[in-house]
């Protein structure tokens, strides 16, 4: 173990600079850590789903669909049969997110990738299955993509978030009202 600290300690002269870029790291780390709300991933609240504007189309639309009584974004979007596949998948689809984001690679129509498609299929059987008896066989996303079955949306297209999708289709959407993240010794600097 000491052999490791000796390792990575570096010589006295870089000691400053190599404190000031972990300083410069750390630091914007933290900021992005705020900036980006991260704590309210790893909740199943739907003002989660705005925290990037590009997601205020899928929120409004399902906020007046009948759907925002009973269900929350996690419960179509997560996979729900146990804990670990649920926060892995949420992870990989918010590390996708994210990035896309960040580097402004969203699309204005957003459309469900095959994996969360298939999660949307688990999910509208688990929640539905009382009310789909009627029907013979419940196929699973993977049996619809090889002919078998159809998507529960090739029917139900409107639900929740309406046929229509896009920045566009919604131009006065109301939803959660974000706090501004400039802090005021910046505002007061730029207002000069």
């Amino acid at each position: 173990m000491k052999r490791i600290i000796q390792i990575l300690t570096p010589p006295a002269q870089w000691k400053l600079p190599v404190a000031i870029v972990l300083g410069i790291f750390v630091g914007l780390g933290a900021f992005t850590f705020k900036v980006s709300n991260a704590v309210s991933y790893l909740s199943d609240s739907p003002e989660t789903c705005v925290n990037c504007h590009i997601m205020t189309p899928e929120y409004a639309t399902w906020n007046h669909s009948s759907h925002r009584e009973k269900a929350n974004c996690n419960d179509c979007h997560v996979p729900h049969d146990n804990v670990f596949r649920k926060y892995f998948f949420k992870a990989a689809d918010g590390s996708r997110h994210a990035t896309m984001f960040t580097l402004r690679l969203e699309p204005e129509v957003i459309r469900i990738k095959e994996a969360g498609a298939g999660v949307v299929m688990e999910n509208c059987i688990r929640c539905h299955e009382n009310v789909n008896h009627n029907v013979a066989t419940k196929f699973t996303y993977e049996e619809v993509q090889h002919g078998f079955g159809k998507l529960c949306w090739d029917c139900h297209r409107e639900v929740p978030h309406g046929r229509v999708k896009g920045l566009s289709s919604t131009p006065n959407a109301k939803t959660v009202e974000k706090e501004n993240i400039v802090p005021a010794w910046l505002k007061n600097l730029t207002k000069k």
